[in-house]
C-alpha cells in the first residue's frame, strides 16, 4: 500500500479525521436560536399589543388650554383639562393633604401628569396604598377632593376613571395608557419647579 493510500485509509478509519457535517453543533444552535426569536416576538407582542379598554373610562375632546390668572369654572371634579394657570402643580410623585388649586393641578395634567383624588374618609389602607403608588412614580400627584362622587379618582388630560378601592386594577391599566400618554397636549413638560403647595 502507498503511503498516499494509507493516509487516505486511516483518515477513513479515524473519528477524528472523518470529515462531514457537524450536525449536534448545527441542532444545538438552531433550537438557541429558535428559542430567541420566539423571546423577541413574545416580547414585541406584548409591547405593542392593543392595551384593553378600561371600564367605566370617561373622555373629552377638544378641552381649551389658554393660560388664565383666574378661576375657572370646570364642569367635572376634578377637572380633567381646560383652561388652567401658566403656572403647574408639582406632580413629581407628591403627596397633597390639602386640596389643590385646580388651575395649577390642569396644568400638570397638559404636561402628562397623572391626578390621583381621593374623597376625605378613603380607608387608611387604601389612602396609604395610594401614597405608596404616587410618592414611588414621576408624572403623579395625589390629593384630596371633598366634593367628588366616588372614592377615588384617577384623571389625565381629557381622560378619567372613577374606582372604589386602592386595589382596583383599573388604576394600572389608566397609568399604562394615559401617563405621559398620546392625548397629553406638552408629553414631558416640567413636572417639578411649579407650585408647591396646596
Amino acid at each position: 500500500m502507498s503511503k498516499s493510500n494509507r493516509i487516505r485509509y486511516n483518515r477513513q478509519q479515524n473519528p477524528l479525521v472523518r470529515s462531514g457535517p457537524p450536525w449536534g453543533a448545527i441542532a444545538f444552535f438552531s433550537v438557541i436560536g429558535l428559542i430567541a426569536v420566539v423571546a423577541i416576538g413574545f416580547a414585541a407582542w406584548l409591547a405593542f399589543k392593543p392595551a384593553e379598554p378600561i371600564a367605566g373610562l370617561i373622555e373629552r375632546d377638544g378641552l381649551p388650554r389658554g393660560h388664565v390668572q383666574t378661576k375657572v369654572r370646570y364642569d367635572t371634579t376634578p377637572p380633567m383639562g381646560g383652561e388652567h394657570h401658566p403656572v403647574w402643580q408639582n406632580c413629581d410623585g407628591r403627596v397633597y393633604d390639602q386640596p389643590v388649586q385646580n388651575e395649577h393641578a390642569v396644568h400638570s395634567l397638559e404636561h402628562g401628569a397623572v391626578w390621583f383624588t381621593y374623597r376625605p374618609g378613603l380607608p387608611d389602607e387604601d389612602l396609604e396604598k395610594l401614597k405608596k403608588k404616587v410618592s414611588s412614580i414621576d408624572y403623579t400627584m395625589l390629593s384630596p377632593v371633598p366634593e367628588q362622587d366616588a372614592p377615588i379618582i384617577l384623571t389625565a388630560w381629557g381622560k378619567q376613571v372613577k374606582v372604589n378601592d386602592a386595589d382596583d386594577k383599573r388604576i394600572d391599566a389608566f397609568l399604562k395608557a394615559f401617563l405621559k400618554g398620546p392625548q397629553t397636549p406638552e408629553p414631558g413638560a416640567a413636572c417639578a419647579g411649579g407650585k408647591d403647595t396646596p
